[in-house]
């Protein structure tokens, strides 16, 4: 019988991890959909970025009450996993807790991952509690209604479960230690589930087994699920916020990119001395589709938390203009999915004709201030301002949609090397006033 469990083990985790590495296969595929780009520059500190922003978590704790909950979910999440570790060598090789030989250590482990264990379930009831009982704003934006608030309360209530999984399962194996079963040596130390014995005392050997084998394979079952779940979900950003703030933008907060060819032409006029005259035009200006953005920024879009702390920062949504960047990002993210998706349907060289712009509207584009109070709010350093700034040169250069003002100071510009309306000439008059 022990061999057939293992036999099954073995096939399910197979098709578990199966599953998962096609999707991540998928998504990073996706991802690199967007145009290429070298960013490997100054890596001692994209390395101390990635330590104090992704695993240390410091742009979390800026929120205390969120970030110390949060943390609670993430340390339990990494060192609960060890436990899981150790179920998966149970399965394969047919043991039963296979790490007991570390003796006092593996002892103290598992009473410290029980204490995680209810220290996470307490994390969850509160995050629960401050999306629909305190119902704070940012959990209920326009574009967290439907999926969005069902995905994070999907996670919450999982976490939940796969908890109170792991504590029923070691209650029982506690009563098989001691009744001396075979298969069950005594081993690991159980602080809390010590108290849910009395729910299944009255049960003989063999029903304790059968009780035991049912928690164990529900908890690793459901972490096989949440495994497969996670690349569908906002909290791919477990395994991304990592990558991402590794790869975060060095340069200032605000410094754009400038466009070789635009600054040609205007080195043409003003300091011809300075361009090329054989510089070939563009093929396009600015971001229509995700095509047009870098693969950077379509991680971004990948790494989404969907937390809202950058809508909730940003000054155009506070007063009450339309633009979200959480948003920005969520739409990015959709329409690679979308792409994608017709790629494989359709072959790699297909494009639906379809583009960025029918997700996001001209009006969330022209609200954005390029303050960058998202970028600095975001716990994993996502940029949503360089999409907007790329989507918006598009609308500016390719299609000449701009407020009536733009294009008056752009004219200007253009005639007067200055956003107003008189010769060059005439600029320093103001000097022989009175």
């Amino acid at each position: 019988m022990r061999y057939i469990e293992q036999f099954l083990f073995v096939v399910v985790l197979g098709v578990a991890i199966y599953f998962f590495t096609q999707k991540i296969k998928q998504i990073r595929r996706n991802i690199f959909l967007g145009k290429a780009e070298s960013i490997n520059d100054q890596k001692s500190l994209r390395w101390k970025i990635m330590a104090k922003v992704a695993l240390g978590q410091s742009k979390m704790v800026v929120r205390p009450v969120a970030g110390f909950f949060h943390i609670l979910i993430y340390v339990g999440f990494i060192l609960i996993n060890i436990e899981v570790l150790e179920i998966i060598i149970d399965g394969v090789v047919g043991t039963h807790r296979s790490l007991a030989f570390l003796g006092s250590i593996y002892n103290i482990a598992i009473g410290f991952f029980e204490i995680l264990a209810v220290l996470v379930l307490i994390a969850c009831v509160v995050f629960l509690a401050r999306r629909f009982i305190i119902k704070i704003p940012r959990f209920h934006s326009p574009e967290m209604k439907g999926w969005a608030t069902q995905d994070a309360t999907y996670i919450l209530v999982i976490e939940m479960v796969l908890m109170a999984a792991l504590l029923q399962m070691n209650a029982v194996d506690q009563l098989l230690q001691e009744k001396g079963a075979d298969h069950y040596i005594a081993a690991g130390s159980f602080p809390i589930s010590h108290y849910l014995t009395g729910l299944f005392t009255g049960y003989n050997t063999a029903s304790l087994v059968i009780l035991e084998r049912t928690f164990w394979w529900f908890h690793i079952l459901g972490i096989l699920f949440f495994l497969n779940y996670v690349p569908y979900s906002k909290h791919l950003h477990i395994f991304l916020a990592f990558p991402n703030t590794w790869y975060s933008r060095l340069k200032p907060a605000g410094e754009f990119t400038n466009m070789p060819e635009i600054t040609n032409e205007v080195n043409l006029m003003l300091d011809p001395s300075k361009a090329d005259p054989n510089m070939p035009p563009p093929e396009k200006f600015g971001v229509n589709d995700i095509t047009d953005l870098s693969w950077k920024n379509i991680l971004d879009a990948y790494s989404c938390t969907e937390c809202g702390r950058c809508t909730s920062s940003c000054p155009a949504n506070l007063t009450g203009k339309k633009l979200s960047p959480r948003k920005i990002m969520m739409d990015t993210r959709d329409r690679a999915e979308t792409l994608g998706k017709a790629k494989d349907e359709n072959g790699l060289d297909y494009h639906d004709g379809k583009s960025l712009h029918d997700l996001i509207s001209q009006e969330e584009l022209l609200a954005c201030t390029t303050c960058n109070a998202c970028v600095e709010a975001c716990p994993i350093n996502i940029n949503p301002v360089e999409i907007i700034f790329g989507m918006r040169q598009y609308q500016t250069l390719e299609k000449s949609a701009m407020p009536s003002e733009w294009a008056m100071m752009n004219n200007n510009i253009e005639n007067n090397q200055a956003p107003w309306q008189f010769s060059p000439s005439d600029r320093a008059n103001w000097t022989n006033e009175v």
